[in-house]
């Protein structure tokens, strides 16, 4: 008697994650997800894990959830995941006020992002030339 379940937009052959209202800009989040795009899941997991930047542990909690759907809900083999996607995008602007001299004030922004992370299986023939 319920609704009737969608259907899944992602390929039989991909798996995604997503993180809302992480608490950073979307230009900041965007530069450390430029550095996972089209790379292996370990080889990004193995960047994520040494990069320097703060928001980098969450990108890295965010990939180690997508690789984990991949592998419980859809049983794709984790060896031969590569990050496909890893998109940006803006969520709300906090907007509070700090004191200045003189009896004014300044308008500060505390902006949130999102993020979504979609890793693929790369296809047989491609894993056997790569490696």
């Amino acid at each position: 008697m319920g609704k009737p379940s969608n259907e899944r937009r992602q390929a039989e052959t991909e798996a995604k994650a997503f993180a809302k209202m992480i608490r950073t800009s979307a230009r900041k989040l965007n530069l450390v997800a430029q550095l996972i795009r089209g790379k292996s899941a370990q080889n990004a997991l193995a960047d994520l894990t040494f990069c320097e930047r703060r928001i980098a542990k969450e990108v890295r909690k965010v990939l180690q959830s997508a690789i984990a759907n991949a592998e419980n809900n859809h049983q794709l083999d984790v060896d031969r995941l590569y990050v496909s996607e890893a998109t940006v995008g803006r969520a709300l602007v906090m907007k509070r006020f700090h004191a200045r001299g003189r009896g004014r004030s300044a308008s500060v922004e505390k902006p949130f992002s999102n993020l979504t992370v979609v890793v693929r299986e790369r296809a047989e023939a491609a894993a056997g030339a790569e490696a």
